[in-house]
């Protein structure tokens, strides 16, 4: 995959540096849903990938769009991905970032990756830190400075940018999260499918770990299930693959057995797998009521209440950085962190008066019509699009300047 020496603006192909599905992570999600909604658009070229490989991973398991893969410990790859992306047909690099997905301290080796590179760089970022550790600052910084455009998934963002970084947001773009599109069938016949039928279905999704917060929503339950007793509280994912390296499935036990204590083996139930998405598409249908108790006042986007919006879900969440964007206007309740109190408070307000549950989900309906994969892919293929033609025009211009400057300099 030779670089021909022009950029092809017709048809442009985009490279994408991130994780890459079969590697279950939410990035790797993200980036082949992005990538499935740019490239059929009919002005669009091919996805040329470069996938991260987790420790011990192997590359075998990859097949086109990954067309090269890098090793996160390895300072070497992070460095040859940059020289395959330069010298293939790409007119625009992609990168989706997070720290923890990339090698060096705190994640560093990336900023190699965008030194070297030769093609103009769009960085999407799923973390911003407020207040952040001086590495993580430095790393964010070095990648606003090498990108021609940053893509931001929460307005909120472009603040913290500016105050806690002190960077520049004149090429920074918001392109909210993207979603599936609500199924066709309806709630009810989304639970006749799982065998749900006769429950009151809150649900929380996501891989699994302590930021989860799910303990908060497991202490609210026991005084709301003598009232209604047809509650079913499902926790839906597999516990993070970084934790399960770390410390197992120990914080699935530590609330498997606060059911047991609390008495709420028949109102709670685990899915322990990872969801494909059309199993996750089920679940969230036959949800009545979504919950994210997250802990973490600094998320900054979560994939899994980007969903629960599009798909119209009335929701109960801890007012982390999303959560505040998204939710704001009516959207959603939220609710302080740590409180099973005030979760217990949010859900029996809810499920006391269906006409205000049924509000908040026409209020998270219509602002979900924009989060959708077919809204967010069209404006990411416009932004690659507009760049690669906008670089094109520069490097036409380049030669004769070029040729102009060496025939002085040999004179």
């Amino acid at each position: 995959m030779q670089n021909t020496g022009r950029l092809p603006v017709l048809f442009p192909d985009i490279g994408y540096i991130s994780t890459y599905p079969p590697r279950e992570c939410g990035i790797a999600s993200f980036t082949e849903d992005l990538i499935a909604h740019v490239h059929c658009m009919p002005f669009m070229g091919k996805p040329v990938v470069a996938a991260m490989l987790a420790p011990g991973e192997s590359p075998q398991q990859y097949s086109p769009p990954v067309a090269f893969t890098a090793r996160q410990n390895s300072y070497g790859d992070h460095l040859r991905m940059a020289t395959f992306l330069s010298d293939s047909s790409v007119a625009v690099v992609n990168l989706q970032h997070e720290f923890g997905i990339f090698g060096g301290e705190r994640g560093s080796w990336i900023c190699t990756t965008v030194e070297h590179l030769r093609k103009p760089l769009v960085t999407t970022l799923h973390t911003v830190l407020p207040k952040p550790h001086p590495g993580y600052r430095e790393i964010l910084r070095h990648l606003v400075v090498h990108s021609a455009r940053v893509v931001v998934m929460n307005s909120l963002a472009y603040r913290i940018l500016q105050h806690d970084y002190e960077v520049s947001t004149d090429k920074v773009v918001l392109i909210w999260h993207g979603a599936p599109a609500p199924p066709v069938e309806s709630p009810s016949q989304a639970k006749q499918r799982l065998g749900l039928e006769g429950h009151i279905v809150l649900s929380t999704f996501g891989l699994l770990n302590r930021g989860k917060g799910i303990e908060y929503v497991l202490q609210a339950l026991p005084e709301l299930v003598e009232q209604f007793p047809q509650l079913l509280y499902l926790v839906l994912g597999e516990t993070h693959p970084n934790v399960y390296r770390s410390e197992g499935e120990s914080y699935r036990h530590e609330l498997l057995a606060l059911v047991e204590q609390l008495r709420l083996r028949e109102h709670v139930r685990f899915v322990n797998r990872y969801l494909s998405r059309s199993e996750l598409a089920l679940f969230l249908q036959a949800t009545d009521i979504y919950i994210t108790p997250y802990l973490s006042e600094h998320q900054i986007v979560s994939g899994t209440l980007t969903y629960a919006l599009a798909f119209g879900k009335a929701i109960i969440t801890t007012p982390y950085l999303y959560a505040q964007a998204l939710c704001a206007q009516g959207r959603g309740i939220l609710v302080p962190f740590r409180d099973s109190a005030a979760i217990a408070s949010a859900l029996r307000r809810l499920l006391e008066d269906p006409l205000e549950r049924l509000r908040l989900q026409q209020q998270a309906l219509l602002f979900g019509q924009q989060l959708r994969w077919e809204h967010v892919g069209k404006q990411y293929a416009q932004l690659f699009r507009e760049l690669a033609v906008q670089t094109r025009r520069i490097q036409v211009s380049i030669p004769a300047v070029s040729a102009a400057f060496t025939h002085v300099a040999r004179s």
